[in-house]
């Protein structure tokens, strides 16, 4: 259980560190919504801003030995030094669509990018309203080493995560408004689940140092939205226009799912976080779980 283990919580000088990933010195990266990607001493102590990409930073990953990916939900696909310096624009829209949601990311060891643009219709200030009215015009995407980008999957359910099997033989994305996480194999483009029927609602996956793909569960389902996406489509534009307190709220309990490739569960890890919610964000690294939200100003990390 979660709440029953120490988690220790690092502060943020920022809103919302949605995402996270560990260079090979255990520093930790995350971006902030307004727009800051900072790092941070392996042990939390000290941090400092590394670049700003002017919009809102999502899922991070390692790109190469000395770039970062970052999907950013208003700029597009971007990588800057992890020394530090000029944002690179690597992509604002595919196949003849504007990116209306960069979401998350995983990197192939030649460079290739599996990405996701989580909606056609909504982006990260109407993220809600997707999950209301099911839209299903997520994609999962893939940017090859020359540039080109091509299209993995299509008619995702706000799709969200992306991770790689340790020896690259799928990819796997998590559709948050289905409760579900897919695996694509990249020999023959076969789709089958990797993980299903979840208890709550899946956000960013990744693989670990242990050869799990980690997989949150930011908040328990929620009755009521169950409900209202029931409902017709002009009672959900209803509820869409509500104040955000009076709409459908996710829970503060939160999890995570450590499964192997072939889908077995090995980890499940799920309670309340004092002082921590919407875990949206999550890295295995040597042992330990760093945890990232939509909603805190800190970082959990919490040893396996």
């Amino acid at each position: 259980m979660l709440s029953g283990r120490h988690v220790t919580l690092i502060p943020v000088d920022g809103h919302g560190p949605e995402d996270v990933v560990l260079d090979a010195q255990g520093r930790i990266y995350t971006g902030v919504d307004d727009g800051r990607i900072l790092r941070f001493t392996p042990d939390g102590s000290g941090w400092e801003v590394i670049a700003d990409t002017g919009g809102r930073p999502l899922g991070l990953e390692l790109y190469g030995d000395d770039e970062l990916l970052i999907c950013d939900a208003r700029a597009g696909l971007l990588v800057v030094p992890l020394a530090g310096g000029e944002v690179k624009t690597l992509a604002t829209s595919a196949l003849g669509l504007d990116f209306v949601f960069c979401n998350n990311a995983a990197v192939a060891s030649d460079g290739t990018i599996y990405f996701t643009d989580s909606s056609r219709r909504f982006g990260i200030d109407n993220w809600r309203d997707d999950l209301i009215e099911q839209t299903g015009g997520g994609r999962l995407l893939r940017r090859s080493p020359d540039g080109t980008i091509d299209l993995v999957l299509d008619g995702l359910q706000f799709a969200n995560g992306v991770a790689l099997a340790p020896d690259e033989s799928f990819v796997a994305v998590a559709e948050t408004g289905a409760f579900s996480v897919s695996r694509v194999r990249l020999s023959d483009g076969r789709v089958d689940p990797l993980a299903e029927n979840l208890w709550g609602f899946p956000d960013n996956i990744s693989t670990g140092t242990d050869g799990l793909i980690w997989i949150t569960q930011a908040s328990p389902r929620v009755a009521a939205l169950d409900v209202v996406r029931r409902l017709p489509s002009f009672v959900r534009a209803g509820v869409r226009a509500l104040p955000t307190w009076l709409q459908p709220r996710p829970g503060r309990e939160v999890g995570v799912l450590g499964v192997s490739p072939e889908g077995k569960v090995e980890r499940d890890l799920r309670g309340e976080i004092d002082g921590f919610h919407m875990l949206v964000g999550v890295r295995e690294w040597q042992g330990q779980l760093y945890f990232g939200s939509l909603e805190e100003s800190k970082i959990a990390v919490a040893r396996l």
